[in-house]
């Protein structure tokens, strides 16, 4: 399934969003864009159309929260997956308030990112 999954990674930190890219892909998922920011998010989004989007919570300016917030308001169907450092009851709560459909936390690592990519496009694909 993982190869006709199409991703976008949204991390303000060039390494971090270029090495979720990277594993992302070589596990065969399509990364079809990065953004560095929740205001580019937003048009990547919009023009990639990918089946789920991978989103950083804390980026300067406007944060994963509010950027899944205006995606889901213009997209109410597309799936997001808040990833980041420090997660708590509160986060969690805020972001499926945003339309997040999941908060992974990344010490929970790449695998658990993967196989929550690859459970939320089953749901989808049974819907």
């Amino acid at each position: 399934m993982p190869s006709s999954v199409r991703v976008v990674v949204v991390d303000d930190t060039d390494h971090v969003r270029e090495m979720l890219s990277s594993m992302l892909a070589l596990d065969g998922f399509n990364v079809v864009g990065e953004a560095r920011s929740g205001e580019e998010a937003i048009g990547l989004v919009g023009d990639k159309k990918p089946d789920v989007v991978v989103m950083d919570y804390s980026m300067p300016g406007m944060d994963g929260l509010e950027a899944t917030r205006q995606i889901r308001s213009a997209m109410p169907k597309q799936s997001i997956i808040l990833y980041t450092a420090y997660v708590d009851d509160t986060l969690k709560k805020a972001a499926s308030e945003a339309g997040a459909a999941l908060v992974v936390g990344k010490v929970e690592g790449l695998e658990t990112l993967e196989r929550s990519i690859s459970e939320l496009c089953m749901q989808l694909a049974s819907e």
